[in-house]
């Protein structure tokens, strides 16, 4: 049966003001550090409380002003979410791809879900900030020093409803921390919280996306009076049933499986991973919509599926498929039968959209997890986003989704899992990693509200390239996309993305060439602020004899592989190849396999193993394979 959607409300920040805000207008033009110092005097928070939160809410970025990707405004990312998710669609609706990607068993499009009109009171607090403080909704949108002010309004209207003591003790705030995050139940409540304490241990500073400097002293002893949350009155969800790290908030929300119809069922396949595949692949997406509505579409088994969904505000994990299943979320069905799927909830073409620490935290806590249960290797082409899982074959290039886009920071994100992008060799390696300054990086995009206009100026992971060392020279073609290339915000033609590795074709003065889709493409890469790094790692090159090798989007077996009863997959190449002469980094080996699941009944289910060996390579800006015995294989 279909499981109800839990709006997930956080009452504890909807009770009465228990007392008249204090009047404070603070200056336009103050330095940010010095807001918090004011806000932390004005409203008796502790100052290391209110730079701790903010932290974890934006890493003390203002973002000029624009919203992220749930309508959180400011350092304090004070939510006033409507308008942000009043155009909320399935995230799985957008083009032609089929989420499955198997032609034996397409997946079907149900009517997309609509989201609910009720928001939680999660995304909704710059409106209550604005009456405790008496400042204007634009005012705390606007001016990141009255943000601050309405965060620390909060914070302290939080400690007063709990009882808690007016100290300059960071420890006895760790309640209130836990309120702010917005979080209906305990265990979101308190990683939050723990999160924010963690920040504050360690101590931070880092230079603002305005250009400001902010510090935070570490306070390394510091122990907060857990405790207190006890009296927030919270509800208490259960893990049970969750494949989560402890140190997130996990809870499970099943996707169906179920039949119905005529022989029809839905919404992934049952497995026995990794005993039967290896799990070789994380994928991250993002919803395209919001938790509640996203929520309600897992739950439909005329839907599709995935293991994990993160939310934006505090960084809540909802499990819905085991890891040993296979989910339907890649649009590649061999990416799928070896891959776990995580949607952020999050829209990749809202202007100047950004994503919460809070969620890149959680999300990387959980990565890192699955990749060391699974033997997964921390980098690109392994952890995929899902506008690098290749089409499987030419008709199903087009329609291959775009997302997380050139809005999420991969930079960042590696830092969190362990693994920062750093240079690996010299100035003349033969191998680069893409890594631009996400904040100075700003390519122009286009689409983002509307066809061929520009979106809002925006740090971006993506690096455009070109046919010539000459930003007036034609962008890069993707020959399989059939159209021109353009800087709209899905176009993937001509971009690489931060933490992908290339070959160099070439260099000349500030410019660097990489093989790219078959043909060289160039990026400006000056040595004073390098776009990309020197790298290690093997490369493959057509072998001797060949003057040039198919790529496929998928590893399938040769057809003499197929046992009795099992169809044959058809092993197509994409129309492009790997010339003579050209290099291009390999993620490894990989063995040709298809998972045959096509009923309910999984008794008929088995994974086909053949002979052929393949190559995964970063080709364009996404993955592909070649097969093995096509290819030699050299160290940059």
């Amino acid at each position: 049966m279909r499981q109800p959607v839990r709006i997930l409300a956080a009452a504890a920040l909807t009770l009465p003001l228990l007392g008249a805000a204090p009047d404070t207008t603070p200056p336009a033009t103050a330095h940010l550090q010095q807001a918090f110092a004011t806000a932390a005097a004005t409203y008796d928070v502790p100052q290391s409380v209110l730079l701790g939160v903010s932290y974890l809410q934006s890493r003390w970025d203002a973002h000029a002003g624009a919203p992220s990707v749930t309508g959180g405004y400011g350092p304090m990312h004070l939510t006033d979410a409507r308008t942000a998710l009043a155009t909320a669609a399935g995230h799985h609706h957008a083009g032609t791809e089929d989420p499955r990607g198997d032609e034996a068993r397409p997946s079907k499009h149900p009517e997309a879900a609509a989201d609910p009109h009720d928001l939680p009171a999660r995304l909704t607090t710059l409106p209550r900030a604005a009456r405790l403080t008496g400042l204007t909704p634009d005012r705390l949108r606007e001016d990141p020093a009255a943000n601050v002010a309405g965060g620390a309004a909060l914070l302290a209207d939080a400690q007063r409803r709990l009882g808690g003591p007016s100290t300059d003790d960071p420890a006895d705030w760790y309640a209130a921390v836990a309120l702010f995050s917005g979080a209906d139940d305990t265990a979101s409540a308190a990683a939050y919280a723990h999160d924010v304490y963690e920040v504050i241990r360690a101590g931070e500073a880092r230079v603002t996306d305005a250009g400001q400097r902010v510090a935070l002293d570490a306070r390394p002893g510091l122990a907060p009076d857990t405790a207190a949350l006890e009296r927030a009155g919270l509800r208490t969800p259960s893990a049970a049933g969750t494949e989560c790290p402890r140190t997130v908030s996990c809870e499970w929300i099943p996707a169906p499986y179920e039949e119905f119809g005529d022989d029809d069922y839905g919404n992934h396949d049952l497995g026995d991973r990794p005993a039967s595949q290896r799990i070789r692949y994380i994928v991250v997406h993002d919803t395209e919509g919001a938790w509640e509505g996203v929520l309600n579409m897992v739950q439909d088994p005329t839907y599709v599926s995935w293991q994990y969904t993160l939310r934006s505000t505090d960084g809540h994990v909802a499990q819905h498929v085991k890891a040993k299943d296979v989910a339907w979320h890649a649009g590649n069905w061999y990416v799928n039968a070896g891959s776990i799927g995580l949607e952020h909830e999050g829209f990749l073409t809202h202007p100047d959209t950004w994503y919460t620490e809070a969620m890149y935290r959680s999300s990387a806590r959980l990565v890192r997890y699955l990749a060391k249960k699974y033997d997964i290797p921390l980098d690109r082409q392994h952890i995929l986003g899902h506008d690098t899982v290749p089409g499987t074959t030419p008709a199903t290039i087009p329609g291959m989704h775009t997302d997380p886009g050139p809005y999420w920071d991969w930079r960042h994100y590696f830092e969190l899992l362990g693994r920062p992008l750093e240079a690996e060799g010299g100035p003349k390696s033969t191998v680069v990693t893409i890594r631009p300054d996400y904040s100075a990086n700003r390519p122009v995009f286009t689409g983002c509200e509307s066809a061929g206009e520009p979106c809002a100026t925006h740090g971006s992971s993506a690096v455009r390239l070109y046919s010539d060392h000459d930003e007036d020279s034609p962008l890069i073609r993707d020959i399989g996309l059939g159209s021109a290339p353009t800087t709209g915000v899905n176009d993937l033609s001509s971009r690489v993305s931060t933490g992908q590795r290339y070959a160099v074709a070439d260099r000349w003065g500030d410019w660097t060439a990489i093989w790219y889709l078959g043909q060289k493409a160039w990026f400006r890469n000056p040595a004073k602020q390098p776009t990309a790094v020197p790298a290690k790692g093997k490369v493959v090159t057509p072998r001797k004899g060949l003057d040039s090798v198919p790529v496929y989007g998928r590893a399938y077996p040769e057809k003499e592989a197929y046992p009795e009863g099992v169809p044959a997959q058809a092993v197509t190449p994409l129309p492009y190849t790997v010339l003579e002469g050209q290099k291009y980094v390999t993620g490894g080996k990989v063995p040709s396999e298809y998972y045959y699941a096509v009923t309910f009944d999984e008794a008929s289910h088995q994974v086909v193993r053949g002979e052929d060996q393949y190559y995964e390579i970063q080709f364009g800006h996404r993955v592909g394979f070649v097969r093995a015995a096509d290819v030699t294989v050299r160290s940059s």
